[in-house]
């Protein structure tokens, strides 16, 4: 018997905090981009140079995590047979936090025993753990740390199916995710489809994200006999599998560094791939062949990769976690073209495997991969037969909503009425305040709020309607220079932001300004008029970027005391620091306890600073590891 039901999961999880106002102006720096595109195969480059996202607006970031873990409520739903028990959490982008194979006991995937933002996501805020389902753009998805839409619906046979769906604000795509467990069934279905729902062709990228745990013993097979290798050097490098710089790269625990392998499948090979312990047991997933990626991610085993593992999950028990992945492209470099009204779907499996442990670890590698696909081959048979069952569902009307994501996919459909499937349902009750604030747009209005009162995150999309607001205030200004900029008119939002301060004068637009311009005078305009340390740690970093020192010290003076402890504001203070010729002072706050809770991947600050205060100082104290987040080296 299959059962779908509601609990509260009780996790040592940090608070993930209020989303910062501030639009991002400036992408983040791009860990995944590619130098020798002129070496690769003309598809792949095509693909490569097709889709980038330049603003992942209109969404917000969501960096106002901290690193306080106390037992909190998140709200899960399992679904669960004789054979196995999934839990999915609908809040959290819809993540399968735990798949659990009832007669062995064993935890199929990576569950991370606490819930801890890091700053990995296009959002910033990202958790390590279970199985991800990234849709949109290169990275970890809009969605991520994001309530989805869930309801259940009766399955083709008679059992419940646990949706989940969402609007993808970047792309405007709709995700849906159909959790399927058949009475007598050994593997977790789950059901995928991206529906593009406009007159626009659309770039659409997805990968699952499967974490799992490693041991020494962990081996992970494909059918694949050579690989591109990301070693975040910029350069993707077509490879062998498994042999690679003198060890066998399907062993995750042998690596030194980060990397990524994107692995080659050749066309007449069923999907999959599967991680196998030290005894030849562990997950196994399998998709129909629209999914036909497939990749292998470490951390590695430096200092800076074991400091993220332990970043990622706070007293940390045992080796950590690999990821295993499936997409749409060979890369997760490379977008797709989804045409103007089309939707693409396609049937992922879940489950368990256990292969003779002297073939799973043979050191001859067609053995091991042979022998896994064999005893995969029942999951490949019936994999089109279960997709042609999901598929007279998948429209199917949701008979009971279990939890609630966001508003912005009705108010969407008010603005295009564009048509989507009845399965997945934006009725315009899921508009809360915040999305029906937009709704006098749509008749050419936009009443101007208290200017100390932060923006939303601007709907660029929304350019033509908002051009054409007839309201002459700051915000309406605002907007329209914030949907310019996104545009690329870059000397119209310059505009449009001066028409804005000058109506109402406004700390918003004026920030605005001061990136734009580099301007450190505008920098401490803005501030001057807001308490919010995040506009003045921006200031801060503008201002010591184009040497104005004396102003950056002013705008810190003017930080709450309360606020100075955010680390954001202290990494600021140590730049300063540093920068003015007090290496002692930014040593001493450098030697503190404090965690700096939004370390990017790929940077490394704390180590850089540390370093620069002790070449000042003329000493030699090692970087001590709780500051080491290098992904490349031993650092």
């Amino acid at each position: 018997m299959t059962n779908l039901s509601a609990h509260d999961l009780i996790l040592p999880a940090a608070s993930l905090g209020a989303e910062n106002p501030l639009p991002p102006l400036r992408p983040a720096r791009e860990v995944h981009h590619v130098e020798n595109l002129a070496e690769l195969p003309p598809d792949l480059r095509e693909n490569i140079e097709y889709g980038g996202l330049a603003s992942t607006l209109p969404t917000l970031e969501q960096d106002g995590y901290d690193r306080e873990l106390v037992d909190r409520a998140l709200p899960s739903l399992v679904l669960e047979n004789d054979h196995l028990r999934a839990t999915i959490l609908p809040s959290l982008g819809g993540r399968l936090y735990s798949l659990v194979h009832k007669a062995s006991g064993d935890e199929l995937l990576y569950r991370n025993p606490v819930f801890q933002p890091a700053n990995l996501a296009l959002r910033n805020a990202w958790f390590a753990g279970g199985v991800e389902w990234n849709l949109g753009s290169t990275g970890h998805w809009t969605g991520t740390c994001s309530p989805m839409h869930a309801a259940r619906v009766n399955g083709p046979d008679g059992t419940p199916v646990l949706r989940l769906w969402e609007l993808e604000r970047t792309r405007n795509l709709i995700i849906q995710l159909d959790f399927w467990l058949p009475e007598d069934s050994e593997q977790l279905y789950v059901g995928a489809r991206i529906q593009n729902p406009s007159s626009e062709t659309a770039p659409a990228y997805w990968w699952s994200n499967i974490a799992v745990e490693q041991s020494p013993g962990t081996r992970v097979l494909v059918p694949a006999d050579q690989a591109w290798r990301f070693g975040y050097g910029n350069r993707l490098d077509l490879v062998g599998v498994p042999e690679y710089d003198g060890f066998d790269l399907t062993y995750p625990m042998r690596h030194r560094r980060a990397v990524d392998f994107f692995f080659e499948l050749p066309p007449e090979e069923q999907p999959w791939i599967a991680s196998l312990d030290a005894e030849g047991n562990g997950l196994a997933q399998a998709s129909t062949d629209r999914l036909r990626g497939r990749k292998l991610f470490v951390w590695g085993e430096s200092t800076g990769g074991r400091r993220w593992q332990e970043w990622l999950s706070p007293g940390l028990q045992g080796h950590g976690y690999a990821e295993i992945q499936a997409g749409l492209a060979r890369t997760q470099m490379e977008h797709l073209m989804l045409p103007p009204a089309t939707n693409w779907h396609w049937l992922e499996a879940y489950g368990r495997v256990s292969v003779d442990p002297a073939k799973a670890h043979s050191t001859d590698w067609q053995t091991a991969r042979l022998a896994t696909g064999a005893v995969l081959e029942p999951v490949f048979r019936s994999l089109a037969a279960r997709e042609e069952q999901w598929l007279t569902v998948i429209d199917a009307e949701p008979v009971e909503r279990l939890a609630m994501g966001s508003g912005w996919g009705a108010l969407e459909l008010r603005r295009t009425g564009w048509k989507v499937s009845a399965g997945t349902p934006f009725a315009d009750e899921t508009m809360t305040d915040r999305e029906r604030a937009w709704l006098p747009v749509l008749d050419g209005r936009l009443p101007e709020v208290a200017p100390q009162d932060p923006p939303d995150g601007t709907l660029i999309a929304w350019k033509d309607q908002l051009e054409a607001v007839a309201d002459d205030n700051w915000l309406s200004w605002y907007h329209r220079g914030v949907a310019r900029w996104a545009a690329g008119d870059q000397e119209g939002a310059r505009t449009a932001w001066e028409q804005s301060t000058s109506r109402t004068s406004n700390p918003w637009a004026g920030r605005n300004l001061a990136i734009a311009t580099n301007s450190p005078a505008r920098a401490e305009q803005a501030a001057s008029l807001t308490s919010n340390h995040l506009v003045l740690v921006e200031g801060i970093h503008l201002c010591l970027g184009t040497g104005d020192t004396e102003r950056a010290d002013r705008i810190y003076q003017s930080i709450a005391p309360a606020d100075r402890n955010d680390p954001r504001v202290v990494l600021a203070r140590i730049r300063y620091l540093l920068e003015t010729g007090d290496p002692a002072a930014a040593q001493e706050l450098l030697d503190g306890e404090l965690e700096y809770a939004v370390v990017r991947e790929g940077e490394n600050p704390l180590a850089e600073y540390w370093l620069w205060a002790q070449r000042e100082l003329g000493t030699d104290r090692p970087v001590p590891s709780r500051h080491q987040f290098g992904m490349f080296g031993d650092s």
